[in-house]
């Protein structure tokens, strides 16, 4: 901790030397704002004590933290490489480039110290931004500006597109969590930490007096954010947990206002918000759904009236430690050859490139119920521009299966 404020405290002192962004970015925050002092009204924001989780009901920040304190790399909030230039928080370079056919490919390598396993687990974090988003992480020919991912000493990454070849750290120690391997991809993608958006305050309480001088500014707000006029996401990918930077024992850093019940920060991997916001930055048009309790339905769209002509939409289904169930109660989609015009197909796993549980399938015979064989599974529905009809419905489950403890998802 004392390391980290003389880091904090040089930079402050020597932006110009160091080329940090501090002055740029820290301009409008509220981290230099003293706290306030403790009320009567304290109990309102208190939050509950946090409960004895195992490593997997971990919050993903919390991970992060795990692996970073022994990090030497200078990093803010947290896990962000600071920009040796101005602030980027509006600016236009920082997104990676869109090609014609509206994909947005992003140029990668890998560490070659990566094992196997550590190459599935990122290959499969990536293939849920594929399979809901249009960007696509594509191997590096001889692209100029790429992620080059390796296994450096904790997770973290630049906010944005810097130029060139850009480090991603994910450290095979530590860092091998679909949650976290997607939060450090969000931020070389341009998107920031939740907590930091210009009307965060609307939404969730900072509580200064728990968080110690030199932590202070890894809360800081920045006024000018681009928020993509959607929801404070209190489920993100990208928010601090209740207990981040916490210097009190059972003191939660962040309260969400004014339902302090509210369950804040992510285990498992992106919200559907934050696919909204990766679709809306990037001017995707995508139909993509995240389904995430342990039991729930789906329906085509406009069901049961007709559904519409040259659709596709996905479902990732994505319960807790168990496998999926689902089961369709309605069926009806337009008979072509082979099913290539209007389909249904179900993948076992959470990207187009997983195995399949059930190929194309249209008409109007109700197919069998199917189990994934871990706990996620895609929903695919396309249409062609031809006939029509009312389409389908479905109910999923979360089926208890022996737990699994060395399978992180």
């Amino acid at each position: 901790m004392e390391l980290k404020g003389c880091l904090v405290l040089a930079a402050l002192l020597l932006p110009a030397a160091l080329a940090f962004p501090i002055q740029d970015d820290y301009e409008n925050s509220t981290t230099t704002t003293e706290p306030t002092e403790v009320t009567t009204q304290e109990n309102i924001y208190e939050s509950p004590s946090p409960t004895e989780t195992d490593e997997e009901d971990e919050d993903i920040f919390n991970k992060i933290l795990k692996v970073n304190k022994d990090s030497s790399q200078f990093l803010q909030e947290g896990d962000i490489v600071p920009r040796r230039s101005r602030s980027a928080i509006n600016c236009r370079q920082c997104n990676w480039p869109q090609s014609s056919d509206g994909i947005v490919r992003i140029p990668y390598e890998l560490d070659p110290a990566y094992e196997e396993s550590h190459v599935k687990g990122i290959h499969d974090a990536m293939a849920e931004f594929e399979a809901l988003t249009c960007i696509n992480f594509v191997k590096r020919k001889a692209e100029r500006d790429y992620l080059s991912i390796r296994s450096a000493d904790g997770c973290w990454s630049n906010y944005g597109r810097v130029g060139g070849g850009q480090t991603v750290s994910v450290m095979k120690g530590g860092c091998m969590w679909k949650g976290v391997i997607q939060h450090e991809l969000e931020h070389a993608l341009g998107f920031l930490h939740e907590h930091s958006r210009s009307d965060r305050d609307k939404h969730v309480k900072i509580m200064w007096e728990y968080i110690s001088p030199p932590d202070r500014p890894d809360f800081k707000k920045f006024e000018n954010s681009n928020n993509l006029d959607l929801p404070y996401d209190y489920s993100s990918v990208m928010h601090y947990g209740p207990y981040t930077f916490s210097n009190t024992t059972g003191k939660a850093t962040i309260v969400p206002i004014p339902d302090r019940s509210v369950h804040i920060g992510q285990r498992q991997g992106m919200s559907n918000l934050d696919v909204a916001k990766i679709n809306k930055l990037y001017n995707c048009s995508r139909c993509s759904t995240i389904l995430d309790g342990p039991s729930g339905s789906l329906r085509s769209a406009n069901y049961p009236r007709n559904y519409s002509d040259n659709t596709n939409c996905v479902w990732l289904i994505r319960t807790r430690s168990r496998k999926v169930s689902l089961h369709f109660q309605a069926f009806q989609l337009q008979i072509t050859k082979g099913c290539q015009g209007d389909y249904v197909k179900v993948y076992d796993g959470s990207s187009k490139s997983s195995p399949v549980l059930m190929d194309k399938t249209c008409g109007s015979k109700i197919p069998n119920g199917i189990v994934a064989s871990s706990n996620l599974m895609l929903v695919e529905f396309t249409t062609d521009g031809a006939q029509t009809a009312s389409g389908f419905q479905a109910t999923f489950t979360a089926v208890r299966t022996q737990r699994r403890s060395s399978i992180h998802n």
